[in-house]
């Protein structure tokens, strides 16, 4: 598989129905037993947050994804989860969608031209606004895997917060997508070296002006955490089957230890 060569400054490729996915993606979690809470209502469209408890002495596991509009394949592969309902011995909190009107506009960006990705140290937007508050309202994650895709990128790759210096799950979750996509081979993305697809950046959360969802929940709520970044120029349905096997491959890894 090789790079479609669509991406010219921004994506161009597959786009998907978000109004579809999330409501399906809501039949299948309800169908499976989820919990289901709506944390934010705009003018046409909500924001739900899931969870399913196993126990009290299982982990706590948060994922999410859909925070920018041009990346489909997270919201599609958490929907694919969903309805596979093949999930470890944990407890577990999901976050389908972020930032559905992005996805209408087919932009990074929500409707009114706010990057969400960048708001959480600030909070200015409603949406995050309503998302931090629901997210506090939880108990602390053992972990966190965040679905994200990069239209530059050649290949997968993986940011790691683990300011807990626990166990790493970066290269078996790398070792695990590599049989399925292409892993980034540049040394250097978005500023940040990377090694073999692993990037570890020295975060000091007080010196960046922004903060991502990654760095609040650093902060704020779990010791380690997985950005999940797949090669956006490429077919959507390998994007997908990438997250997929990296969703996987995370849980199996951290079931491990």
């Amino acid at each position: 598989m090789h790079k479609l060569g669509k991406n010219a400054g921004r994506y161009h490729g597959e786009t998907i129905d978000i109004d579809r996915v999330q409501r399906e993606t809501h039949e299948a979690a309800v169908r499976h037993h989820w919990e289901s809470e709506v944390f934010f209502r705009g003018k046409d469209f909500e924001l739900r947050g899931y969870k399913r408890l196993h126990s009290t002495t299982a982990p706590n596991i948060y994922i999410s994804t859909g925070v920018h509009g041009d990346e489909p394949s997270g919201p599609v592969a958490v929907l694919e989860l969903v309805k596979e309902n093949a999930w470890p011995a944990a407890n577990l909190w999901l976050v389908p969608c972020i930032n559905p009107t992005g996805f209408r506009l087919n932009t990074r960006e929500n409707k009114d031209g706010v990057d969400l990705n960048r708001d959480y140290r600030h909070l200015n937007c409603a949406e995050v606004r309503a998302h931090v508050h629901w997210i506090k309202e939880q108990p602390q994650f053992d972990l966190n895997l965040l679905l994200h895709e990069d239209w530059e990128s050649n290949g997968f790759y993986v940011y790691e917060l683990n300011p807990g210096k626990r166990r790493s799950l970066a290269e078996d979750i790398i070792e695990a997508v590599r049989e399925v996509c292409a892993i980034e081979s540049a040394d250097m993305v978005d500023n940040w070296e990377c090694r073999a697809g692993i990037i570890r950046p020295g975060v000091d959360p007080t010196q960046r002006p922004q903060w991502a969802e990654a760095v609040w929940l650093s902060v704020n709520k779990t010791n380690q955490g997985y950005t999940l970044e797949t090669p956006s120029d490429f077919a959507l349905e390998y994007r997908v089957r990438a997250h997929l096997t990296a969703v996987r491959g995370a849980l199996r890894s951290f079931f491990k230890a």
